[in-house]
């Protein structure tokens, strides 16, 4: 639609064209002297600097014969810098994507502090998952691909000044969402020996389920009964390490897979593997630099996998980072090199399926501002160098409101009765076995449940970490999600009567021989 006044209000510096604007063209339930008041307040939001134009309506002064040199037009469109074509692989867009975090990956574009620029990423798998009723996409999907993400960004301030290794980069999510055309998205588990994820030994299987999108509500066909709206975010958002940092990673990691069977006691009760996911050659991709060049080779067995979280921010997954939040991430190259992917429409918190909020392709509007010297102004590091330092994160002002939640807790006692001391990983993991477990009686297979508490905008909690010997994690479900009433009752368990049993979620077998988990004395 065109604005109220036809484009009659243009953004010349001039308020002649509200002055004499024609209020016939406002619908009669308008009325004019309102408008003519809106007009006054717009004139007054594109001259910030001077009060004379506020007048012009009411006194007939004239317009101003200069515009100063502090006032601003309205803002362009935010430029895009990153495009995608979905219709092409990862390695084949305009703007190659990347893997891998590596302080050598060159960057693809740049953009200056205080202009808003548009990024758009294809999902974490490239493509790989497709919109259908099968889960061998899942089951056999190559991990050593994780996550295509797009950049890296150059950033210099507006003298062109790049940001330099201990400064602050701010990055502003001023807007996202999915891309135009491709508004759907999968959640899965994944095959116990093919990525794993929180409850690997109960639920070996690889399974999904489809979501569809209407506006900021998701609703599966795969689980139904279920609607709730989005708090959409990036997975991941980044800059470059040093490759001092980089040396700090790949050291402690390999020392992590290496030796941490046998000094882990986690081990025991946490079953994804591997530990850590070292430097690989496969399924590198590492932007401009093409593989099978001497560069390529030495970078390829350097690169960190952008598996977890680090100094550096990456796949954090924090489901609050949507419109109007703010990243403070340390620069350790010169550029800060940004970078960003793994878009999610919806995600619980810990993404307990690991493949487990609904992924899809998107875009983000960013802003960045550089903050000069901020690692040593805000950041203290909690390790033996002044790189072991953490981003900031400031939470936006848009979010779904929840009144009602049904709360689960877990203490840190596992499955086979066994004490932990303080274990807050024990204790979450119980959490959400008795959710899922409890919400299994409402006409839902475990499997949906598993999926649905990794997607749906659910609240993890650790509420009691002092406590010896047992360290106490809570899961918040909103029960509006739900179309029936899950509270406990005095009665049988209710089945609502819109709730469509549907069992036939798409699920592989499990071909591998290691043991699953039970527990005897839960529902089947």
């Amino acid at each position: 639609m065109v604005d109220f006044s036809g484009g009659g209000i243009t953004q010349d510096y001039t308020a002649e064209d509200a002055k004499h604007a024609n209020l016939s063209i406002l619908k009669l339930f308008v009325g004019g002297w309102y408008h003519l008041n809106c007009y006054s307040q717009f004139v007054i939001y594109q001259y910030p600097a001077s009060q004379q134009a506020s007048k012009i309506l009411y006194t007939g002064l004239s317009p101003l014969s200069s515009p100063s040199t502090s006032i601003l037009m309205a803002p362009p469109t935010p430029k895009l810098v990153v495009p995608i074509d979905l219709n092409k692989k990862p390695w084949e867009q305009k703007l190659p994507l990347h893997n891998r975090w590596h302080p050598d990956i060159p960057p693809i574009a740049e953009v200056k502090t205080g202009e808003v620029f548009k990024v758009e990423m294809v999902d974490w798998t490239g493509g790989a998952i497709k919109d259908d009723n099968s889960a061998s996409d899942v089951k056999h999907v190559n991990l050593s691909t994780v996550h295509y993400l797009s950049g890296p960004i150059r950033v210099v301030d507006i003298d062109g000044t790049p940001a330099k290794p201990g400064d602050l980069l701010a990055v502003e999510i001023c807007n996202l969402g999915p891309l135009p055309g491709d508004e759907w998205g999968f959640t899965a588990i994944f095959d116990r020996e093919n990525g794993g994820g929180f409850l690997t030994d109960h639920f070996p299987c690889a399974t999904k389920a489809i979501w569809y999108f209407e506006g900021i509500y998701a609703y599966s066909p795969h689980i139904p009964g279920v609607r709730f709206p989005g708090l959409t975010h990036p997975g991941i958002v980044g800059t470059a390490p040093s490759m001092e940092l980089l040396n700090i990673w790949n050291e402690r990691e390999r020392n992590l897979e290496e030796h941490g069977h046998q000094s882990l006691k986690l081990c025991e009760v946490l079953h994804t593997r591997p530990l850590a996911n070292l430097p690989s050659t496969k399924g590198c991709l590492l932007g401009k630099i093409e593989e099978g060049t001497t560069d390529w080779e030495k970078m390829a067995r350097e690169a960190a996998r952008t598996i977890p979280g680090r100094e550096n921010g990456g796949n954090c997954d924090i489901k609050n980072l949507s419109r109007g939040s703010k990243i403070y991430l340390p620069v350790f190259v010169e550029g800060a090199n940004l970078s960003t992917g793994d878009m999610h429409f919806s995600q619980g918190d810990g993404e307990v399926s690991f493949c487990g909020a609904i992924e899809m392709s998107g875009f983000l509007e960013l802003k960045c501002e550089i903050i000069r010297g901020g690692m040593k102004k805000y950041l203290t590091p909690m390790g033996p160098t002044p790189l072991h330092v953490n981003p900031i994160f400031e939470i936006g002002p848009v979010e779904p409101r929840f009144s009602e939640w049904l709360v689960f807790e877990g203490i840190s006692v596992d499955e086979s009765g066994r004490q932990h001391y303080l274990d807050a990983s024990v204790a979450y993991k119980r959490a959400v076995l008795n959710a899922v477990d409890y919400l299994s009686k409402f006409g839902y297979t475990k499997e949906q449940i598993y999926l649905l508490l990794s997607c749906c905008p659910c609240e993890g909690r650790i509420s009691g970490i002092v406590d010896a010997p047992n360290a106490v994690a809570t899961l918040a479900i909103p029960t509006a999600i739900f179309d029936q009433d899950i509270r406990p009752k005095a009665n049988k368990v209710p089945v609502g009567p819109q709730l469509v049993r549907n069992p036939n979620i798409p699920k592989c077998t499990y071909d591998g021989n290691l043991p699953t988990t039970k527990n005897p004395c839960a529902t089947e």
